[in-house]
This record gives structure tokens, C-alpha cells and sequence, in this order.
């Protein structure tokens, strides 16, 4: 019987850390903790008891990173449910395993970031309809070339073998190799690294959160003159057999910011984005929806797999953002896994609190329903703060509230799982699930680009435009614009992540909660472009870019220095009050987790705040009262504030750019 092979996940995801050595591996169930690790990758332990990661920091106190682990799976062609088997080095049928991955950082020769521009699912929506300039206009021609972060391809071959992707190892032959100049505050040298480990498995490490620029920041907008090194790209795996074939194999990596709620997990994730787009245009669930025919209302939607984690991910929130009415709707008084009919008026009550997916319509701009309770979920949208393709608060995705209405109605399952769809690894959709789908304004580590089909070639697969780097040693990455979701050609390294801001700080910062307008359908700002009341606070990603935290500081010297009692609620980014400060101490931030080490973890969690580095900042107070108050001082009210260290200032030059207020 014929074996296929293929590398799983599909898409991995690394994430920055500014750790020089330490890393730990990318966790393999939606919302688990990461996989600890050795240097070399290898899970300690190895196989189904791989220890999950309890220290964030290395011993130094610096963020580690995360590696994406690629792994190959063989499956019995003639067998379309075969869940396959995992191929190393070791066995029998396997020559030879080489990998080769070409990362790349494109965002100083793209566009500058207008929201929905450019997305082409919109009609009349290109760049050049909205007459936008490239980034970094005055780099003509040839030049832009060197915009582009490329240290070319590295190969690794069997195991223990590791590459950097660094200033000092571009390949020789490779001449259109490309670094930034040496801008402060932090130069970057490096896009990261590849390893293997024992059993020639590979894993992909990114850089190590560094930003640099020549000119004043002020915003997500443009970026002229800067870089970072987050990066995506292309994977190969030339797969040697011993009855003599050689196979080529492809996946893609995306490098992102780190995730300082790795349990938590965004209501829509980049998982949702890619399923509903299997769904509605690849035919990934033919008995769901048919193309051309549309959704089969006989279908039973699976209660584990596609609703309750929809109702979880809500709960989670409460731990990362102050949202009562959505985490209270998230928790009804009745059994969300109960089909019987008797309970179908229940279903259908709470239904009605989740906005209905459109395109953009002004119907689903509202925040209330007849009852005037905020409908779910209570995120923005992915444009609620410009006055072209507004976009105010946020959906589930067309597939996800099709599978809740069939939930309404009792057209569901439970307790029998299926499967992944056909050709669907479970380590494809982990993969990406721990990342945001919506709202993508742009987003964290990738944008609405993942929302066409045209630039897949497969189901949960990205179209490479070459499928070995012969073309990009002959005539390098592109820099003029090349736009993979209208070619159809499929994606060059650094297309993935050539649409997010730069730095990569700045929409971390900006981006954590909006006052949206909730009153008139066709206005976001005013002509100064603030917030046009009345407005509304709702939240972006929580759980990747967390608001409002429990202080997880319980000993004398942690609360000496916090300044604040366990279990306060607080600002998780206070102290960081603008651009440059986030790109000085973004790695001082704390990690949201769970306390509860006990076996019911998951029934009765305690996330709080931990390995925040309270010692750089320093916590004081600010008074308020009236004016009769500066003659008698008797109505005084003290409020905490957070700030960094002189040492930590000097850090941040004021040509970095303004100070920053929380929302926009």
C-alpha cells in the first residue's frame, strides 16, 4: 500500500523572546502551555510526557522564545481516514532528511498599514485605487531591495545541527542577502535560527524583539525608517527514502510577538479564520457547506469541537479584560451540551445575544439587541476607528455562527467525536489556533491576507510562488509591490507578515482597547480623527495583548516592589506609557497563568500576573481634589502610577516619538 508524506503542522508559529539561548517549543493543544525543551529541541521528556514550560524566562530573567516544531507524518494513500504515523530519522523506510527554510522581514518595502486597504475581497480596494505610496518612499528602484530583512535560505541535515539567520552567515552565493542599518535602540543582526533535534526533526526559532529606526514614531501608520525582526517563510523538507525516491515537502513558518497569556485563547483564532475559509471556498466539509449551494441545515455540529470552545474562550476573558456582561452570558444557568428540546428555548434566548456576521453591514454595527444588553462578542471590530470600511465590533466567523445556530436549534452532537476533515492534521489546527483571527486591524501575527483563498494551496496549506529557492538566488525577494492575493501565485517569504505594523511595539501598545462610536453606523472619528461620542469601551485581543490583570505578587519583596496587593486588579502594561518605551520594555511585562497546579486546573483556574520585572519600574502616587484643597489639603484622593526607572528612560530618546495614551 502507497504512502504520501507531509510535514504537520502545515504553518508553525514561533514567537520573538530576547533570551540569547533559551527556548522552549510551541505548545500542541489549543490553549496548552508550550513544551520545556533542551538547546538542541529535543521535549523533555521525550514522547506523551513531554513536560509543559513553567518559567517563561531563562535564569537571566530574559523572555525565551518559542520554536516551532516540524514534524513528517506518512499516510496510507488508499486510506483517507488514516491518521498517519510520524517518520524520524530512525526509521527503516527513511535515507536521508534535509530541511531548508528561507525566512524574511518585508514591511519596510511594503505599503504603510490603512486599514482594509489593500484587501482585495473588497471590490475597487487595491493600493493603487486608494492612490497609497510605498513605505519608505524616498528608496528608489533597485535599492528597495535592501528594505527587505533577507539573509537567504539555510539547510540543516540530520541531527543536532543548528543555522543562524544571521548578518554574519549569509550563504556566499547568495547576493541579494540583506540586513537594516545599525539604528538604535536595538540593531538587528538576526532573523533567528534553525535546529534539529535527535530524531531530525526541525525547529524554527525567530529573533529576539528588536526594533530599530532612524525617525520619529508616532504611530502604527507608517513606520518610515524603521525595522523589526519578527519574519515568516518558506520550509522544505527533501525527504530521501531507501527504495530510492526523493520527495519534496512544504510547509510555512510565521514568527510573531510573544504570547503572555499562552492559556488563553482569542474567541475568533487564526484557526477559525483558515477553517472558514476551507469551508465556504475548498470544499474541506462538502456535508457543512457545499460552494455554489451553500449550508445544509441537516448538519449536527459537534458540541466539543465546535461550540463549546466558543463559550470558553468568552469565560477566559475575564482574566485578561474587565467584561462582566460577556463572561456572565458566556456562563448561563442551564446545560450549553443539553440537544433536548425542552432546553431549545434556552438555546435560542442566548443565541440571540451573538451579532450576526455580515459584510460590514450597518446592521451588525450595533452594540445592543432589544434588550439592551452589549451583544457577543464584545471586541472591536477590525475597523472601528476610521471612516472607510467601518467595521465596529466584531462577529464569529460566517462558519462559527452557522455551527451555533445549529446548536440553537439541537442539530448537534456530543460525546462522539469526529475527526479532523480529510487531510487535516490535529497539529495544523493547533498550530494556528493559538494565534488571533479577528479582529485584524491588522493584528498580531498576521493579517486579513489569510482570509482569501487565492493564496493557499490547499486547505491549511500557503501557496509557496517557488517551490525551491533557485529563483530567489537568481533574482532575490521582490520589492516591488508583488501582491500574492491578486497574482494567485502564492507567497514569497515575508508575504505573511508584510502587512502587520512596524514595529511590530506599536500595534502591541495601541491596539489593546477602543471607544468605539455606537450611535451612528457611518462614523468612527471626528476630523481630528478621536473617538466621536458616544462612544463604548471595547477590548482587541485580550488574550495575546492583555488589558486588566490580577496582581499575582504574594511575597514581601514582590509587593515592595509592585507596590500593589495580590489580587488587585491592574493595568497590565502600566508603566509603558509610549511607543518607544513599549519597544524598550516590552520584555519586562509579566505572563498571565494559571496558578491552580492541581488536577482540576482547568475546572477552577487562577490566572493571574507572574515574572512581571517589577525591580524596572517604580510605583507612586498622584493626588487629586479640589481647589480648596492646595489651602487645606483636605480632600486629597491617591492614585497608583507606574513608571520606568531613570535608568530605563534614558533608554528611550525623545526622537522615538510622543507619548502614548491607552485606546485611541
Amino acid at each position: 500500500m502507497g504512502l504520501r508524506y507531509e510535514i504537520h503542522p502545515s504553518i508553525g508559529v514561533a514567537r520573538v523572546g530576547n533570551s540569547p539561548d533559551s527556548f522552549y517549543l510551541a505548545p500542541e493543544t489549543i490553549g496548552g502551555l508550550p513544551i520545556e525543551c533542551d538547546q538542541f529541541g529535543n521535549s523533555v521528556p521525550e514522547g506523551a510526557d513531554q513536560k509543559s514550560v513553567e518559567h517563561f524566562r531563562d535564569s537571566q530573567g530574559f523572555v525565551r522564545r518559542q520554536g516551532a516544531r516540524f514534524r513528517l507524518f506518512a499516510f496510507q494513500d488508499a486510506n483517507p481516514s488514516d491518521p498517519g504515523h510520524e517518520v524520524t530519522l530512525g526509521d527503516s523506510e527513511v535515507a536521508a532528511v534535509e530541511w531548508t527554510v528561507h525566512l524574511a522581514n518585508k514591511k519596510a518595502s511594503w505599503y504603510p498599514f490603512r486599514v482594509f486597504v489593500g484587501d482585495v475581497m473588497f471590490p475597487n480596494n487595491t493600493y493603487a485605487d486608494h492612490h497609497v505610496k510605498f513605505r519608505n518612499p524616498g528608496v528608489k528602484g533597485p535599492e528597495r531591495e535592501k528594505l527587505i530583512i533577507d539573509p537567504g535560505p539555510r539547510v540543516v541535515n540530520g541531527a543536532n545541527q543548528r543555522a543562524a539567520f544571521s548578518r554574519s552567515t549569509i550563504p556566499l552565493d547568495y547576493h541579494h542577502g540583506s540586513f537594516p542599518p545599525s539604528e538604535p535602540p536595538f540593531p538587528i543582526d538576526t532573523l533567528g535560527d534553525i535546529i534539529t533535534d535527535a530524531q531530525g526533526r526541525l525547529i524554527v526559532l525567530g529573533g529576539h524583539g528588536h526594533a530599530s529606526g532612524s525617525s520619529n514614531i508616532i504611530g502604527l501608520l507608517e513606520g518610515v525608517g524603521w525595522y523589526d525582526d519578527v519574519s515568516d517563510g518558506q520550509v522544505t523538507c527533501k525527504l530521501t527514502l531507501k527504495d530510492g525516491r526523493t520527495l519534496s515537502l512544504q510547509a510555512w513558518v510565521i514568527v510573531g510577538a510573544p504570547k503572555f497569556a499562552p492559556e488563553l485563547v482569542n474567541i475568533i483564532t487564526l484557526d477559525d479564520i483558515i477553517f472558514d475559509v476551507a469551508v465556504r471556498y475548498q470544499g474541506l466539509v462538502p456535508g457543512m457547506y457545499a460552494p455554489g449551494m451553500g449550508w445544509n441545515f441537516d448538519y449536527r455540529a459537534d458540541f466539543e469541537r465546535d461550540i463549546a470552545p466558543i463559550f470558553d474562550r468568552i469565560a477566559g476573558y475575564i482574566w485578561v479584560a474587565n467584561v462582566p456582561s460577556m463572561v456572565r452570558l458566556a456562563s448561563p444557568r442551564f446545560d450549553l451540551g443539553d440537544p433536548s428540546e425542552q432546553n431549545r428555548p434556552n438555546r435560542e434566548n442566548l443565541f440571540r445575544y451573538f451579532r450576526q456576521p455580515g459584510s460590514l453591514a450597518k446592521e451588525e454595527q450595533k452594540l445592543t439587541g432589544s434588550n439592551n444588553v452589549p451583544l457577543l462578542p464584545l471586541n472591536s471590530a477590525s475597523n472601528s476607528f476610521m471612516n472607510i470600511n467601518i467595521d465596529k465590533f466584531m462577529t464569529l466567523t460566517q462558519t462559527q455562527y452557522f455551527l451555533m445556530s445549529q446548536w440553537a436549534c439541537g442539530k448537534f452532537k456530543r460525546g462522539d467525536r469526529a475527526g479532523e476533515p480529510s487531510g487535516i492534521h490535529p497539529l495544523d489546527r493547533v498550530s494556528v489556533g493559538n494565534c488571533v483571527g479577528d479582529p485584524m486591524g491588522p493584528g498580531i501575527e498576521v493579517t486579513w491576507n489569510t482570509r482569501n483563498p487565492v493564496i493557499y494551496e490547499r486547505p491549511y496549506r500557503i501557496k509557496p510562488r517557488f517551490k525551491d529557492d533557485a529563483h530567489y538566488y537568481e533574482f532575490g525577494l521582490n520589492a516591488d509591490g508583488y501582491d500574492e492575493t491578486i497574482s494567485g501565485e502564492g507567497c514569497e517569504p515575508g508575504d505573511m507578515t508584510k502587512r502587520m505594523s512596524i514595529p511590530w511595539q506599536a500595534d502591541f501598545l495601541w491596539c489593546t482597547v477602543q471607544h468605539v462610536n455606537f450611535v451612528d453606523p457611518d462614523i468612527c472619528v471626528n476630523d481630528q480623527l478621536l473617538p466621536a461620542p458616544p462612544t463604548y469601551y471595547v477590548y482587541w485581543w485580550p488574550p495575546q495583548s492583555p488589558v486588566d490583570v490580577l496582581s499575582g505578587a504574594t511575597t514581601l519583596e514582590e509587593q515592595r516592589l509592585a507596590g500593589i496587593s495580590a489580587g488587585a486588579q491592574v493595568h497590565f502594561s502600566r508603566g509603558i506609557n509610549s511607543y518607544q518605551e513599549m519597544i524598550i520594555a516590552w520584555s519586562y511585562l509579566g505572563f498571565i497563568l494559571n496558578q491552580n497546579r492541581g488536577p482540576d486546573r482547568a475546572s477552577y483556574p487562577y490566572f493571574v500576573e507572574t515574572d512581571r520585572k517589577h525591580a524596572e519600574f517604580v510605583v507612586g502616587s498622584i493626588a487629586v481634589g479640589g481647589p480648596a484643597n492646595v489651602v487645606f489639603a483636605t480632600d486629597t484622593t491617591f492614585a497608583p502610577v507606574w513608571y520606568l526607572t531613570d535608568q530605563n528612560a534614558r533608554r528611550t530618546p525623545v526622537r522615538l516619538g510622543a507619548r502614548h495614551h491607552r485606546g485611541t
